[in-house]
Parts: C-alpha cells; sequence; structure tokens
C-alpha cells in the first residue's frame, strides 16, 4: 500500500531512476532488516527527523540488502524480480543510490564508515530473487 510523504516524492523527483514504490519499500526493508536481526529502534513519530545514530540500530549496507531480499521474496514471491525491475532496482548497487539519496533528504542517518560502495555486488538479483527462489509446499497451499 503507498501512503503519500512529500519527502520521498521530492526525493524521486530529484532522482527519477527509482520509483516512490521502491523507496517505501526500502523503509519495509530497513525494519525488517532490524527487526530480524534483534537491532529495532524506539518508534519515531512521523514528519520527525531521524534521531541521531545509534550503533545498536546500524544495519550495514550489506545486511539491508539481503533484509530487502528476503522481504521481496516473501512480499513478491517469483514476482519479486520483475517488481524490482519495474522500480528502477537493477542491482544492489541500487539499494546504495537509494540510501544515500534518503541521507542527502534527511529521511536516514548514516555512519562516517557508511559508504555507497557497501551495497556494490552484495549478490546478483536475478541468481538470488529468480534461480534461487522457492516455494515450499506450505506457501503454495496458504489461501
Amino acid at each position: 500500500m503507498t501512503l503519500f510523504h512529500t519527502g520521498l516524492m521530492e526525493v524521486v523527483q530529484r532522482d527519477p531512476r527509482y520509483a516512490y514504490e521502491a523507496y517505501e519499500f526500502l523503509f519495509h526493508a530497513l525494519h525488517h532488516t532490524q527487526k530480524m536481526l534483534g537491532r529495532e529502534p524506539p518508534e519515531v513519530a512521523e514528519g520527525e527527523p531521524p534521531p541521531p545514530v545509534d550503533k545498536r540500530y546500524h544495519v550495514s549496507g550489506r545486511e539491508l540488502a539481503h533484509g530487502a531480499r528476503e522481504l521481496a521474496l516473501r512480499e513478491f514471491g517469483f514476482m519479486a524480480r520483475t517488481v524490482f525491475r519495474q522500480w528502477g532496482i537493477q542491482r544492489t548497487d541500487d539499494f546504495g543510490e537509494m540510501v544515500f539519496n534518503l541521507i542527502e533528504a534527511g529521511l536516514l542517518s548514516k555512519t562516517d564508515e557508511d559508504r555507497k560502495e557497501d551495497f556494490c555486488n552484495v549478490f546478483d538479483l536475478d541468481q538470488a530473487l529468480v534461480q534461487e527462489f522457492r516455494m515450499t509446499l506450505d506457501e503454495a497451499n496458504e489461501p
């Protein structure tokens, strides 16, 4: 479900390579990854700037790329690669571009060690989302 966020729309206007929904997904993937790693930060009220970076909640580029992969497979299944392509995401490097667009817009924060290069070639999206896709029998029988 898409909810309009002015700040995200401005990011998309500045860098139209990536769809608005791709940025929304990235925020969900960040939360998913933090939860998966046991690093969930306290809730921040909507419209508030991100709190200063607290390393207890930090997620690396590699961790976020893997979390995004896992969430995409869970949410979109075999169509995950197609969805990413429609959104302009061709490789894991694109997650880094998007993250740093959000940092520049003040919608995410980073540590001094974080770099766009942390997202470079983490894995091949075609292989990770298509060739390695597996559906379990339980998933196939869900309503």
